[in-house]
């Protein structure tokens, strides 16, 4: 439930949205959704100041059940995790 809301409602911010893909991995710490969106749009999902990202994932934390769930948001262009 909480890939296909996190996907929802990152494909409302970005202008590719055929471009996001929600990825779910299952780690010791947790389960970790990894967030995939266009080399342009990464900046729209984080926010100025990571404010957009900290809404995302307080959103998505409410829905969750799970206390464990990170979110985490990858910028194809540089290949890491954005935190």
């Amino acid at each position: 439930m909480e890939t296909e809301a996190l996907e929802h409602l990152v494909r409302g911010i970005v202008d590719n949205p055929d471009d996001v893909s929600v990825r779910s991995r299952n780690l010791r710490r947790g389960r970790t959704l990894e967030v995939h969106v266009h080399p342009d749009d990464i900046g729209k999902v984080i926010g100025r100041n990571g404010r957009t990202a900290t809404a995302i994932r307080t959103v998505v934390g409410a829905l969750s059940s799970e206390s464990s769930l990170r979110i985490d948001f990858v910028d194809e262009f540089n290949r890491r995790p954005r935190r």
